[in-house]
C-alpha cells in the first residue's frame, strides 16, 4: 500500500504532506555531514596506509575481530635492509657505518610511523567511523519510520478526501431518489476516515518529533569530530617533528665523517698527502673538519703506526662492537689507542679503564 502511495505521489496523483523547512534543512545537513565523513575517512586510511592489499587485510582481521599479524612497514624494512648491507660491507668502514646508522634512523621513523597510525586510528578514523556505523544509521532508520508515518497520513487523507466526496454525491442523489442507508453509511465512512487521520497525523508527528532530536544531534557530532581533528593535527604535527628530529640527528652524524673517508673507503691512512697540498683542497678540508687537516690525520696516523707510543683519540661517532675483540666507541668520548705490529691498517687497539679492543681509525680523531 505504501510502496503504491509514494508511486502516485512521484507521478503528482496523490497528494504529499510536506515536512516542514527546519526538518528538512536537518535532514539535508546529515546526508552533508555523511557524505564527506565518509570520503574524509576513506583518504585518511588511503594517507596512512597507502597500500590497498594491507587496507583490505586490516578490514578482514577487523570483521573477523582478530589482530592482524605485524609486519615491518616501509621504512622499517629499508632500514632493516641498510643495516644487513651495513654489517656485509663492514661497521668498520665508513660506508658500512653510515648505512647502518642510516638504517638505525629509518627504523625509528617506521616506529613513529606506526604510533601516527594506531594514534589517528584511536583518536580520528574511529569516532567517524562510529558516526558512520551507529548515529547515521540509527538517523537513516528513524528517517525510514518518518517516510512510512507520512505515507499512512496521505492514505488517510485520501480517503476521508474519497469519503466526502462519496457522501455529497449521495446527499445529491437522495434528494431525487431518497436512500438514506447510502447516507448514513457515507457518514460512518467519513467519521471513520476523520478518526484515521487524527491517528495517523499524531504518529506522524511523533516520529518527526524524535526524526529532529535525531538530527539536531549533527552539530554535537561536528563538535566532536572537530576535537577529534585536532588531535589528528597533534598527531601529525608529533609525527613530523619526530622524523624531522631523527633525520637532523643522522645528518650531524653523517657530517662528522671526515671529507677523505666519504671520498674514498678503500684509500689507505698512508696515502701520500701531496694531492690536498693545493689551497682550494686544503680549504675544502679545513671546512670539512675545523679542528684538524686531513694531512695532520693521516701524519698521525702513519706517525702512530710506525712508533710504539700510545695516543689520546676522541671519538668522531658512535660504534657498536662486531664481537669480543673489538671495543664499541660513544661519540666525543676521549680514549688511548695504539698499534700493534701486524694489525690490519684500518685499525688500532683502543683503551677505555680497564676495557681494550680493536677500534676502526675512521672513527678516530687524534689529539695532540
Amino acid at each position: 500500500m505504501q510502496r503504491t502511495k509514494f508511486t502516485e505521489e512521484k507521478l503528482g496523483q496523490a497528494e504529499k504532506t510536506e515536512l516542514d523547512a527546519h526538518l528538512e534543512n536537518l535532514l539535508s545537513k546529515a546526508e552533508c555531514t555523511k557524505l564527506w565523513t565518509e570520503k574524509i575517512m576513506k583518504q585518511t586510511e588511503v594517507l596512512l596506509q597507502p597500500n590497498p592489499n594491507a587496507r583490505i587485510e586490516e578490514f578482514v582481521y577487523e570483521k573477523l575481530d582478530r589482530k592482524a599479524p605485524s609486519r615491518m612497514n616501509n621504512p622499517e624494512l629499508l632500514g632493516q635492509y641498510m643495516i644487513d648491507a651495513g654489517n656485509e660491507f663492514g661497521p668498520g668502514t665508513a660506508y658500512g657505518n653510515a648505512l647502518i646508522k642510516c638504517g638505525e634512523t629509518q627504523k625509528r621513523i617506521g616506529a613513529a610511523d606506526r604510533e601516527l597510525i594506531q594514534t589517528s586510528a584511536i583518536n580520528f578514523l574511529t569516532p567517524l567511523r562510529n558516526f558512520i556505523e551507529g548515529d547515521y544509521k540509527t538517523i537513516t532508520k528513524e528517517r525510514k519510520l518518518l517516510q512510512n508515518k507520512r505515507l499512512d497520513l496521505d492514505a488517510a487523507k485520501t480517503r476521508l478526501k474519497k469519503a466526502k466526496v462519496a457522501e455529497a454525491r449521495a446527499a445529491q442523489l437522495n434528494i431525487s431518489q431518497p436512500e438514506e442507508n447510502n447516507i448514513m453509511i457515507w457518514a460512518e465512512e467519513v467519521t471513520k476516515s476523520e478518526q484515521e487521520v487524527r491517528i495517523t497525523q499524531s504518529e506522524f508527528d511523533r516520529q518527526a518529533e524524535i526524526t529532529r532530536l535525531l538530527l539536531e544531534g549533527i552539530s554535537s557530532t561536528h563538535a566532536h569530530h572537530l576535537r577529534c581533528l585536532n588531535d589528528f593535527v597533534e598527531a601529525q604535527m608529533t609525527y613530523y617533528a619526530q622524523c624531522y628530529q631523527y633525520m637532523l640527528d643522522l645528518q650531524k652524524q653523517l657530517g662528522s665523517f671526515p671529507s677523505t673517508f666519504l671520498s674514498n673507503n678503500n684509500q689507505s691512512s698512508t696515502t701520500p698527502v701531496q694531492s690536498v697540498s693545493s689551497p682550494s683542497v686544503l680549504a675544502s678540508a679545513s671546512a670539512s673538519l675545523p679542528s684538524v687537516s686531513n694531512s695532520m690525520v693521516t701524519s698521525g696516523l702513519s706517525e702512530l703506526k710506525s712508533s710504539s707510543g700510545s695516543r689520546k683519540a676522541r671519538v668522531l661517532y658512535d660504534y657498536d662492537a662486531a664481537n669480543s675483540s673489538e671495543l664499541s666507541l660513544l661519540a666525543d668520548e676521549v680514549i688511548t689507542v695504539y698499534s700493534i705490529p701486524g694489525m690490519d691498517s684500518d685499525w688500532l687497539m683502543g683503551e677505555r679503564g680497564n676495557q681494550k679492543g680493536k677500534v676502526p681509525i675512521t672513527y678516530l680523531e687524534l689529539l695532540n
